[in-house]
């Protein structure tokens, strides 16, 4: 008999975009984009490290950061390129469409094709809130199977919020953008981490819009 994927999750239960672990702490998981640091001048590069240790001093919590890497199938993606052209009514557009087309074949022929999500993962324990400490003279301990309140989750909710908006600010300075991943997105995240190969099949990529008429 197979275990379920769910017994090897740490994750309890996603709401109101925070994961909810099953030691009662809670975990927002910001999107970042990313810049190409090689290609900026040296004083924007000592900017951006400026700017970034600046970030990393200034915290009073710690955080994860992630890169995760995923394998393109493309096949699905020539697919549709191969639809619209043949459905493409205006001869140019339908001579873009097959350079394009052919491009992209070039392109997989040539390889493996990789992409990058990068990731922040801002953390919050129950301990840490204000009116959730743990009483005086009681040894601090791992809150394991910790159940909260409506009104203790939305005191913590709060707090985890204030530190993703810091973050994304200090983030912005260094020349990043930052989002706050929805319930969905996180679900849809961590199905795709546990399924490489059906997320890998289930991947396409935005068609260029000059080509869609």
């Amino acid at each position: 008999m197979k275990t379920p994927i769910q017994h090897f999750l740490e994750i309890k239960d996603v709401r109101e975009n925070i994961a909810i672990l099953k030691d009662g702490s809670l975990r927002a998981i910001l999107l970042t984009s990313s810049l190409n640091f090689a290609l900026k001048s040296g004083e924007e590069q000592e900017a951006i490290i400026y700017q970034f240790q600046n970030l990393l001093n200034s915290l009073d919590f710690f955080c994860q950061i992630v890169v995760h890497t995923q394998r393109l199938n493309l096949t699905g993606y020539v697919e549709k390129l191969k639809e619209l052209e043949e459905n493409q009514q205006n001869k140019l557009l339908r001579d873009q469409t097959k350079g394009y087309r052919e491009f992209i074949e070039r392109l997989i022929a040539s390889g493996t094709i990789m992409t990058k999500s990068f990731y922040l993962i801002v953390p919050l324990y129950p301990v840490e809130v204000e009116g959730l400490m743990l009483k005086k003279g009681e040894k601090e301990k791992k809150l394991k199977g910790l159940s909260l309140t409506e009104s203790q989750f939305q005191k913590c909710k709060t707090l985890l919020l204030q530190r993703v908006e810091f973050l994304s600010l200090g983030l912005k300075r260094c020349g990043l953008n930052a989002v706050l991943l929805k319930s969905e997105q996180i679900i849809e995240l961590f199905w795709n981490l546990h399924h490489p190969k059906t997320a890998e099949r289930g991947y396409f990529p935005p068609i260029p819009p000059q080509l869609i008429r």
